[in-house]
Order: C-alpha cells, then sequence, then structure tokens
C-alpha cells in the first residue's frame, strides 16, 4: 500500500513570553518533538493523546498552516513545508474551530467551500444539495451555523469539508458535541468516499471509544513525542495478560480498610474513580476483597474489562490525563 503523508523528524517550539498586564509569563514549550510518521492511502489514521500532546499543532503543520521549525512533511509528492499554499489543493481540512462559517448559512457554507476549491456554481450546488443530504443537514441549509447548537454546526463544518473532493481528509475531533446518531452519519460518510474513491482520513481524537472502532492504525502522542503506532488490536496485545478494574467509591475510599489501602499503590486515582490494572488473577482477588467484606458499603459500582488504549496509553509511560471513553 503506497504512502500519502509522510512525515519525518518534525520539530515545532513555542518560545517564552513575557508576561504582560493580566497574562502571566509562558515558558518555551516542545510541541513536537521529532515526530516521523507514515499515512498509507485508503487508511484511516488516528493521532490519539491528550489535551497538550501535540495533536493540533501537528495537524497545522501538515495542511500548511504552521511553518516546522524543522523536519519534511510530504503529501502525495509535494513538499508542503517549501510548498505550503499546495496544502489545499490536497486535503479537506476540518479544524477545530468553525468562526469562519458562522455568519454563513449551512447551505452557504458548504457551497463557498466548493467555489473556493475551484467547483463551477452549478457543480457546487449539486455537491451542497448531495452532502446536505447525505448527512441529514437538508432542512437546516437556510439557517445560519452561529444559530445552531454546537452539534449541529460540527455537522455542518464537516459537510463543508466534503464539498469539492480532496484526496486526503484531515478531521480534527470532529465528532465533538454531537450526537451517537450523527457520529454514525459522519462514519458512514468517511466510510464511503474510502470505498468509492481511495480517500485517505488522519482523524485527531482524544476519545478511546472512537480510536477503537474507526481507526485502520493510531499513532499515540504524549508531550510532543509518537510513543507508539499500530493498529488499535496490536497495540492492546502489548496489555494483554491484563484486566481493567475500575472502582468507583460512594464518597471516597475507605483506606481504613486493609484490603482497599494494600490496591491504592496499584489504582490511578480521579476523584471518587480508581482504576486498575491487574492480572486475571489479582483482579478476581480485588473484586472479592471489596465486594465480600467491610469495604463494600463504601463501594458505588465497579466493572471488569479488557484493557482499552487508555491503558495501554498509560502503560507506554503516558503522564498527563485526558483521554476520554465517551
Amino acid at each position: 500500500m503506497s504512502t500519502v503523508c509522510a512525515v519525518r523528524e518534525l520539530v515545532k517550539t513555542y518560545p517564552a513570553a513575557r508576561g504582560r498586564r493580566g497574562a502571566p509569563a509562558t515558558p518555551e514549550v516542545r510541541a513536537n518533538d521529532g515526530i516521523s510518521l507514515d499515512v498509507r492511502r485508503g487508511e484511516i489514521f488516528g493521532l490519539l493523546g491528550p489535551n497538550g500532546a501535540g495533536k493540533s499543532t501537528l495537524v497545522r503543520q501538515l495542511t500548511g498552516l504552521m511553518r516546522p521549525d524543522s523536519g519534511t512533511v510530504d503529501v502525495l509528492g509535494h513538499d508542503l513545508v517549501r510548498h505550503p499554499e499546495r496544502a489545499s489543493r490536497l486535503i479537506g481540512y476540518l479544524g477545530q474551530e468553525s468562526t469562519a462559517l458562522d455568519e454563513l448559512t449551512v447551505g452557504l457554507a458548504a457551497e463557498t467551500t466548493g467555489r473556493l476549491r475551484g467547483l463551477g456554481l452549478r457543480e457546487a450546488r449539486a455537491e451542497r444539495d448531495a452532502v446536505l443530504d447525505e448527512l441529514g443537514l437538508a432542512e437546516l441549509a437556510g439557517r445560519p451555523l452561529k444559530k445552531l447548537s454546537g452539534g449541529q454546526r460540527r455537522m455542518a463544518c464537516f459537510a463543508a469539508t466534503l464539498v469539492g473532493e480532496r484526496p486526503v481528509l484531515v478531521l480534527d475531533e470532529p465528532t465533538t458535541g454531537m450526537d451517537p446518531v450523527a457520529r454514525r452519519a459522519v462514519w458512514a460518510a468517511v466510510d464511503r468516499r474510502r470505498a468509492e474513491r481511495g480517500a485517505t482520513v488522519l482523524l485527531v481524537t482524544h476519545n478511546v471509544i472512537e480510536a477503537e472502532t474507526v481507526l485502520d492504525r493510531v499513532a499515540v502522542l504524549d508531550r510532543g513525542k509518537v510513543i507508539a503506532c499500530d493498529t488499535p488490536s496490536g497495540l492492546k496485545e502489548q496489555v494483554a495478560g491484563e484486566v481493567r478494574l475500575e472502582l468507583v467509591w460512594r464518597e471516597r475510599a475507605p483506606l481504613d480498610v486493609p484490603e482497599v489501602a494494600a490496591l491504592r499503590g496499584s489504582a490511578q486515582e480521579s476523584g471518587r474513580r480508581w482504576v486498575l490494572r491487574l492480572a486475571p488473577d489479582e483482579a478476581r482477588a480485588a473484586v472479592a476483597a471489596v465486594t465480600g467484606g467491610a469495604a463494600f458499603a463504601a463501594l458505588d459500582d465497579f466493572t471488569l474489562a479488557t484493557p482499552s488504549l487508555e491503558d495501554v496509553y498509560l502503560a507506554l509511560g503516558g503522564q498527563v490525563q485526558g483521554l476520554v471513553k465517551a
């Protein structure tokens, strides 16, 4: 399978800023630290990591919107560091912000995007109508984006991204704010373009469930570095001998109970929630300890599951919390 996008040793550093009136000083931040990766033709490739991992900074360089300090970005044979203006002809980009389109109606946002991408008026309107019908937005075509709910506005921006076909789609948190029905519509549209037109998709997400269900391969980012890259199942094999135990306490963990105190050293704590990665025998013993003794009265809920990509991230040394599972 041929490579559509090749990134080599990409570095981007935000310089330190002095404090000003009402704004504190900020230290130098190495947002991307020697990132290298390959995205293959026709795949959905993901960038997974918590907020601040460097995902959006990387995407802005891949789409020609930001120049790296060093490194190369090649998309379909075009050097986008030397020629960033070529990115718009190769990539359909859905960023996190939609303010540029907020004053337009849903239909005009899609039509204008098509016109900016070189379509004639009739062709742009035909593609607009087809995409809005596909995504169930036809009834909203005359409404301004700024009058829509967050999920509807996000869907309208996704629709505009699809008008004026591009061989590569870069989608930065595309389903933020959407309900499950809308999310399914987004991924059905992506799958159709992949199957019928050979589109390649780069997805930015911190949603573990989304990453596990829609991605062919995923690069896991932490503090500006790629700490792993494989299929979701391949990554989870690294912690295949473990079970995920999640404990939710009613108020706080009863640390006066010896069995609970013994578990604390293995737990990732977040308020009332403890998450432990244990060998199967250890997990069974832990469940028996918290449900069969004095700790049970303090326990609100517990779940046992096979490891997720969140567990992989933590097992690989990820330090920052922020992956979500919804």
